[in-house]
């Protein structure tokens, strides 16, 4: 099976929380990783998504660790939907 992985940066302006976790996480620069498998047996090639994570660094306490927290494309869209309507 044929995988592949990419990876993007997304900024979000204020604190933002994600659908299954219940922390809030701070304004900043966060990194995307997207995870895609070929679909075989077509005469072109196509890739389908099988995962995608947001790469959250460990802030306090909790620095020096990094959290790879799997998401949908979805609740990624939404949280930052959500927060270009805020006002400024």
């Amino acid at each position: 099976m044929n995988t592949r992985s990419s990876r993007l940066m997304v900024t979000f302006s204020h604190p933002f929380a994600l659908a299954g976790y219940a922390d809030e996480l701070p304004a900043g620069g966060y990194e995307v990783i997207v995870e895609e498998e070929l679909i075989q047996g077509l005469s072109f090639e196509a890739y389908r998504t099988t995962a995608t994570y947001l790469l959250v660094h460990g802030r306090g306490g909790r620095a020096g660790r990094t959290e790879l927290r799997l998401i949908t494309q979805k609740d990624l869209e939404t949280a930052l939907n959500r927060d270009s309507g805020f006002d400024t």
